[in-house]
Parts: C-alpha cells; sequence; structure tokens
C-alpha cells in the first residue's frame, strides 16, 4: 500500500498510535502534517520521518477549538496542495463514575475525543471534496462495544465516535469520501503507561492487559497503524462506515468463563 502524492493529516500524531501511524504512512511516500498539543514529541516525530527521508509537517494544535483545527489544515493545503486523508488518533483517558465524573472532566474529554474529531472532520472534508474523494479514520476502542469499570466519560466519547464515524461515511459517501472506525484493544502507548502508574503495581496493571487478550499480549501501535493505513488506503475502496476491532481476540470471548479441566 503505496502513499506517494498523497498528503495525510493526523491528529494526536505525536505519539502513540498517531506516531505510528504517522511515520508508517511516511514510510510508504505520504506527506504527514501531525497535529497536536504536545509539541515536544510532536516535533520529534516529525524530525524522526525527515530522518528517514520522509516528508512531514507539525502544527501545535488544542483540537478542541475548530479555529485552530482550521487553520492548522489550511497551513497542510498551502504547503501540500491538497489533502487526501484524514486520521483522527488524538485522545485522552479519564477516570470516574457517573456520580464521580466532574463537569470539567466530562468537557475535556468530549473537547477531545469526540468534538475534537468533529473539528477535524469539517475542516478537512472541504477539501477531500475538492480532491474529488478521500478517507476519514477516526480511531476509537474497544470500549465503544464494551466499557470497564469507572471510565463514564471516556466509554461515552468512543461510543459517540462510532456514530460520528457512521454518519459521516452516509452524508459523503456519494462524494466518495469513506469513512471508518477502528477500534484496538490494549495497546503499549504512553496513555496505556500512564493509566497503569495511577496503580501501586503498574507492572501487575500491565500484565492483566497482556493476560485478558486471547493472543497473551497487548499490541504494539504499529499493529494498529497497519489497520488504519489499509482504511486510508485504496485498497479497501468498498469499505465505509465500518467499525474495525484490532483488539488481539479481546471482543470475541464471553467474561467469566471457567477455565477448562
Amino acid at each position: 500500500m503505496k502513499f506517494e502524492g498523497k498528503s495525510v493529516v493526523v491528529t494526536g500524531g505525536a505519539q502513540g498510535i498517531g506516531a505510528a501511524t504517522a511515520v508508517l504512512l511516511a514510510e510508504r511516500g505520504a506527506a504527514v502534517a501531525i497535529l497536536d498539543w504536545d509539541e515536544v514529541n510532536g516535533i520529534k516525530t516529525v524530525r524522526q520521518i525527515e530522518e528517514s527521508g520522509g516528508k512531514a509537517d507539525f502544527s501545535r494544535v488544542n483540537v478542541a477549538d475548530f479555529d485552530s483545527v482550521e487553520r492548522a489544515v489550511a497551513r497542510v493545503v498551502e504547503i501540500c496542495g491538497s489533502v487526501n486523508s484524514l486520521v483522527v488518533s488524538a485522545g485522552i483517558q479519564r477516570y470516574g463514575t457517573a456520580l464521580t465524573t466532574s463537569t470539567e472532566q466530562w468537557n475535556e474529554v468530549m473537547g477531545v475525543n469526540l468534538q475534537g474529531a468533529w473539528n477535524a472532520a469539517r475542516a478537512v472534508i472541504p477539501f477531500l471534496q475538492k480532491a474529488g474523494g478521500g478517507t476519514i479514520v477516526n480511531v476509537s476502542s474497544v470500549q465503544a462495544l464494551a466499557t470497564q469499570p469507572n471510565v463514564l466519560a471516556y466509554t461515552v466519547s468512543k461510543h459517540a465516535l462510532i456514530g460520528l464515524t457512521r454518519s459521516i461515511a452516509i452524508d459523503f459517501a456519494a462524494q466518495n469520501i469513506r469513512v471508518n472506525a477502528v477500534c484496538p484493544g490494549s495497546v503499549d502507548t504512553p496513555m496505556l503507561r500512564w493509566a497503569a502508574s495511577l496503580d501501586q503495581n503498574p507492572d501487575s496493571v500491565l500484565e492483566a492487559c497482556n493476560q485478558m487478550h486471547p493472543l497473551g499480549r497487548i499490541a504494539k501501535p504499529r499493529e494498529i497503524a497497519e489497520v488504519i493505513a489499509f482504511l486510508a488506503h485504496e485498497s479497501s475502496s468498498f469499505v465505509t462506515g465500518a467499525v474495525w476491532t484490532v483488539d488481539g481476540g479481546l471482543m470475541a470471548q464471553l467474561g467469566g468463563a471457567p477455565k477448562a479441566a
């Protein structure tokens, strides 16, 4: 799957799945524009791409602010001439129930995980229309399909991201704009390691994450990036409005099953 002559916007491309996706797409010929709040790691990822002979640019963006996203996308068009694909990987995790989640936390999570995806889409879609079509891949989560305790805002935002994906896919299918979502299981990212660090024994949390996946391990960011690349590429030309689980078999099993004798 080659991306020569294509320009791709990646939100949340400074670290984790977003960074792995940016690096992979650049390796395959795309000019990659990283939009992220994390300037240090964003610039680091751009340098990694450039040192490998790829093309990349970084814009410091708060994805919850549409004006900021719109300006960054306009910069991409100015540099690259067009936008062909959007990958929405910006996301944050916060913990709390319906009673313990504060209004500030709720708004923060929804602003990044949901409104950020909408902001990116509405900034990019006009340019996809001008280009005669393109792709959007939203990085959701298995917590868009089920949930764990104490993650109200995150789970709601990821469920809603599936609705956003399907709605945009239907609204713009006739214009050859394909929109899909990827739902990873646990992935070895800075966000997961931060979450594990909240426990008194972070290593035990990471091992539990390994064991809850039938494949016996968590994913590497590059493994998720490979699926994102497929959905962003013309190889998936008849795929839109779809939800792809990339979870090591996690969602295929029933929880609480007794061990076989």
